[in-house]
C-alpha cells in the first residue's frame, strides 16, 4: 500500500487558511455593517454610529492581516527585472537575498516600535463611540511586523533562496 503523495503548492498551509477566514470574516462584517447603515440612514433617517469606527477598526485589521499573509507567498512589491538579471550570478543573488531579507528586518523592527508605541499610548483610551480600547487600531501593525520579521530571520538563517511569487511577470 503506498501512501499519497502530499503536493505543499497544491494544497494552502492552515496558514492560509486562517488568514483567508479572518479576511473573509472582517470583510463580512464591513459590508453588513456599511449596508445596514446606509439603509438605516437614507431609509429611515437615522444610522448605526457604531458602523464607520467598526468598519475602520476591520479595514485595519484586513490590511495587516493581508499584508502578513502576502510575505510567505511572495506577493508583495519586488523588483523582479533586478533579479532576473542576478538569476545568473548565482553568489551576486545570495548577497543580495540576503540583503533584502536585512532590510525587511529592518523595515519590521522600525514598524514595530512604532506600532509599539501607539500601543502603549492607547492603553489606557477607548473609541469614542463603541468603547473598545484604542489599542486595537495600532495591534495589527505590531503582530504584523512581528510575524514577518519571524519569517524573514527564518529565511536568512535558512538561506532560503528568494522566491518573489512573480515569476510570470518578469520582463
Amino acid at each position: 500500500m503506498t501512501e499519497p503523495i502530499h503536493d505543499e503548492a497544491a494544497a494552502p498551509s492552515k496558514f492560509v487558511h486562517v488568514t483567508q477566514a479572518l479576511l473573509a470574516l472582517c470583510l463580512g462584517v464591513m459590508a453588513v455593517s456599511v449596508f445596514v447603515n446606509v439603509v438605516l440612514r437614507y431609509g429611515f433617517g437615522s444610522g448605526v454610529a457604531a458602523s464607520e469606527e467598526l468598519s475602520r477598526l476591520l479595514f485595519v485589521w484586513m490590511v495587516f492581516i493581508g499584508a502578513t499573509a502576502a510575505y510567505p507567498a511572495g506577493e508583495h512589491m519586488a523588483f523582479t527585472s533586478l533579479v532576473a538579471m542576478l538569476q545568473k550570478r548565482p553568489l551576486a543573488l545570495a548577497v543580495m537575498t540576503a540583503v533584502i531579507r536585512l532590510l525587511v528586518l529592518l523595515a519590521c523592527v522600525l514598524l514595530g516600535v512604532g506600532a509599539w508605541q501607539q500601543v502603549v499610548v492607547g492603553w489606557g483610551s477607548y473609541s469614542v463611540v463603541m468603547g473598545y480600547p484604542s489599542l486595537l487600531l495600532p495591534l495589527p501593525a505590531l503582530l504584523c511586523a512581528m510575524a514577518i520579521g519571524v519569517m524573514a530571520l527564518w529565511e536568512l538563517v535558512q538561506r532560503t533562496a528568494l522566491d518573489l511569487g512573480h515569476g510570470a511577470e518578469m520582463d
